[in-house]
């Protein structure tokens, strides 16, 4: 019986079997890496270990108070060897607002304490549809609540139960003003005399306190400082289960220069840390509220738990000593606003990685970097993602290319490896063997076309971070119905324009013979699709312009090496 030849058609059929086999499993690679990232992300909520900590006391004076906000007073460290206790200021039954306009602010002041109790961020809108309205980065209302609160600890000191009195209701940093001064007067009849004034700088986030007190009395007097936020975790910001952005506590010390401090750690463990030019902060999407300690002295850390849902983090200075008929400050620094990484940078040593890029920062940095210049050009945030995927394509072009060859050496090969099939049937070691042996023989690397996607992936969750944790994208329009990239495409037209080019790539290749592989890759482009409903509009939109380069690339680099 004479041996059966194949024609030209079953060979072409076996080779786009195979062209067809390899671009699935690399898909499956990709779809796969994905979900991983989807799952990892869904559970991680921090990156470092739990602070080892030590329970905190209640500090008070010997007398019960019903004041609530002066249970949130925090206890003097006892290595600073003061005889310091929380104030002994009573409830108050009323106080008022005083409210301060700055070019980048608008604060509310409340005469109990002298804590900021509002804050609005006028340059950053609270939607895309509501430009008049300024985001409300800080709020006194429940259940959204997060506050700043300041007050001395010493004998007879006002803490932030205190009241103040002001000599104005309102001020405004005018034109031509670099800064603006408010100052909040407290006495007691010991003779002790306190202002405290914050100073507002033009065009600036981050402002100082200071606390001037004149002793009066006949005795030297000592106190600290110590100033905290006290917030909620419900931010008032719609929140994904597909996107999620860490909202809680940080710490920043010599040894640990970004440590998170969640508000399950606060609810196990108290804080109480001696930590040297370091910060505190509390953090949500986009913003942070951060008191800086100064280079030269050490100060106290802490947290604790208040009402069973609110969550405080603070910092102490250390002790100050006025003699009797002297006077003198405590200072300190805070940032209230938006992460630009530019500013943070100068600010405090470390406070940039409240942006937080997670494992990737080392690619994240770069590619912000990069879409910054770009942007510094073009001018649209839009116009510089696409611009950027077009340079990530060329720079793996070679890759790619190479991809290809090593498709098209299988392909070639494709007969012989039949012809193994046939040789060894059931022996799968041995037929192993053999195509390794004939891939040596020909330089083909059988796992080539999954390559260019595997190296992708770290760039595009790279990518990811970036237009989810940087402030500049935030709201960022493009064109069209695209008016913030930072958030998912309303009207789902990039999703199903990315669908569409992933059933385009899959139509360049015949289906599988397997009818359980074919339906597989029919399904990927809806899954894929459903998943990125939900991402930021600019990494659906990174996703769409690079399988259009890769379309093009694909049908060019292919031609080439076929002709």
């Amino acid at each position: 019986m004479a041996p059966r030849r194949y024609g030209p058609g079953p060979r072409i059929k076996r080779v786009k079997e195979e062209v067809k086999m390899d671009t699935f499993r690399t898909m499956l690679y990709a779809a796969l890496a994905l979900v991983l990232f989807m799952m990892w992300q869904a559970w991680e909520k921090d990156y470092g270990q739990a602070t080892t900590t030590v329970p905190a006391v209640s500090q008070t004076n010997g007398t019960q108070t019903s004041d609530a906000p002066a249970r949130d007073v925090p206890q003097a460290p006892a290595s600073s060897g003061s005889r310091m206790t929380s104030a002994p200021d009573v409830a108050v039954s009323s106080s008022k607002r005083i409210k301060v306009h700055t070019d980048v602010y608008d604060i509310e002041l409340d005469t109990r304490g002298g804590d900021i109790k509002k804050a609005y961020l006028l340059n950053y809108p609270t939607t895309a549809k509501q430009p008049d309205q300024p985001f409300p980065l800080m709020n006194d209302g429940s259940p959204h609540l997060f506050i700043s609160q300041s007050g001395l600890l010493g004998d007879g000191a006002p803490n932030h139960a205190a009241r103040y009195s002001s000599p104005v209701d309102q001020y405004r940093l005018q034109e031509g003003q670099d800064k603006l001064e408010v100052t909040l007067q407290w006495r007691n009849d010991q003779g002790l005399m306190v202002d405290k004034v914050y100073t507002f700088y033009r065009g600036r986030y981050e402002f100082d306190l200071e606390y001037r007190v004149a002793n009066h009395s006949a005795m030297a007097w000592q106190g600290s400082m110590y100033r905290q936020f006290k917030r909620t975790e419900d931010t008032g910001i719609e929140q994904s289960r597909f996107l999620y952005t860490y909202t809680g506590g940080v710490i920043s010390t010599q040894d640990k220069p970004y440590e998170k401090i969640s508000f399950d750690d606060m609810k196990d463990e108290t804080l109480k840390k001696d930590i040297e030019q370091g910060w505190v902060a509390m953090i949500q999407h986009y913003f942070v509220g951060a008191w800086i300690g100064d280079k030269n002295n050490t100060h106290h850390a802490y947290t604790k738990v208040s009402d069973g849902n609110k969550y405080v983090i603070g910092m102490i200075t250390p002790t100050a000593a006025i003699a009797p008929g002297s006077s003198g400050t405590i200072k300190t620094r805070a940032y209230v606003g938006p992460k630009l990484q530019d500013e943070l940078k100068e600010i405090a040593p470390n406070m940039e990685l409240t942006v937080d890029y997670g494992f990737l920062t080392i690619l994240a940095e770069p590619i912000f970097w990069v879409m910054k210049w770009i942007h510094s050009v073009v001018g649209n945030w839009g116009w510089t993602i696409i611009i950027l995927t077009i340079l990530i394509k060329l720079m793996f072009y070679k890759l790619s290319e190479t991809s290809y060859k090593s498709m098209a050496n299988l392909r070639r090969v494709h007969p012989r490896l039949q012809g193994l099939k046939e040789r060894y049937g059931d022996d799968k070691q041995g037929m192993q063997k053999a195509m390794m042996k004939i891939y040596q023989e020909e330089k083909i690397n059988p796992l080539g076309g999954c390559l260019p996607i595997l190296v992708q992936i770290p760039v595009f969750i790279a990518l990811y971070w970036v237009l989810l944790e940087s402030v500049e994208m935030r709201q960022a329009p493009f064109i069209l119905w695209l008016d913030d990239l930072s958030s998912k495409d309303p009207y789902y037209i990039l999703p199903l324009l990315m669908g569409a080019s992933m059933l385009i790539q899959q139509k360049l290749n015949p289906s599988p013979l397997d009818p359980v592989q074919a339906k597989i890759m029919m399904m990927l482009p809806v899954v894929f699709t459903v998943f990125f409903a939900f991402f930021p509009s600019g990494l659906v939109l990174y996703w769409v312009t690079n399988n259009v380069l890769s379309i093009a690339q694909q049908w060019v680099i292919t031609k080439r090496i076929a002709g």
